[in-house]
């Protein structure tokens, strides 16, 4: 518990200056790619600090010159560092606005370009996905969590529309993301970090511009979920923590 209360401080010392600096670029950066960088270093250094590791697998399924819509599941709070360091896209992410109230790097979440959704608010949940799908038009990509929030017990729960909702919109491919053994590092309601391997894991694009209509967000979501179940791993058989 000692060296999770260290990790825990050394997040925080290192969050506050990459915030503000994300708060200085917001004005001059209005594609997001210094923002992005910035939130890409932050995240690798995270992630050293708390001696998680990640794997990529599936990198050959992106085309550099394509942005997507990535649809993955949610078990842990290092899921975002994860994804943000290395999937290599102009990612950005569509996060619950409770997380902009946290001071400074909420403020950073929140004037930035990714894009916060309040569940509790069906028509600015709605404002916030066509947010998302400007943001798309703009030539880059959007990772959402699927599930709405993170497991519990570390089991795939099932998925929520909005993705598909935005994906049927903006006729942009989604990418299946699988992410594996995050939920034992950091599982919601505890407060001690456990550092394991990460693994992500990218599946085939999925074409979206004949999906429109409620019948066919259901059964592209359906065709999602089966995928990401397919390559998911449950955490209560994954690696033991590693040493790092």
């Amino acid at each position: 518990m000692i060296l999770t209360i260290v990790r825990i401080a050394a997040v925080i010392a290192v969050t506050i200056p990459y915030s503000v600096a994300a708060l200085l670029v917001i004005p001059i950066d209005e594609s997001g790619r210094m923002y992005h960088g910035l939130g890409r270093s932050w995240a690798r250094l995270v992630l050293r600090l708390c001696g998680v590791r990640v794997r990529l697998k599936g990198r050959e399924h992106l085309d550099p010159k394509c942005h997507y819509i990535y649809v993955a599941n949610h078990a842990s709070m290092f899921d975002i560092p994860a994804v943000m360091a290395t999937i290599p896209d102009q990612i950005r992410i569509v996060l619950k606005k409770e997380l902009t109230r946290v001071p400074i790097w909420g403020w950073a979440l929140k004037h930035g370009p990714y894009i916060s959704i309040d569940r509790s608010d069906a028509k600015g949940a709605m404002e916030s996905l066509d947010r998302a799908a400007r943001t798309i038009r703009h030539g880059a990509s959007v990772l959402l969590f699927a599930e709405g929030t993170r497991t519990r017990d570390g089991n795939l729960q099932p998925f929520k529309r909005g993705a598909f909702a935005l994906a049927a919109k903006s006729g942009v491919p989604i990418i299946p993301l699988t992410i594996n053994n995050s939920f034992n590092i950091l599982p919601k309601g505890s407060l001690r970090i456990r550092p394991t391997d990460i693994e992500l894991v990218l599946g085939r694009p999925i074409p979206t511009d004949s999906r429109a209509g409620r019948d066919g967000e259901k059964k592209l979501m359906d065709e999602v979920h089966a995928i990401v179940s397919g390559n998911f791993k449950s955490p209560h058989a994954a690696n033991e923590p590693h040493n790092g």
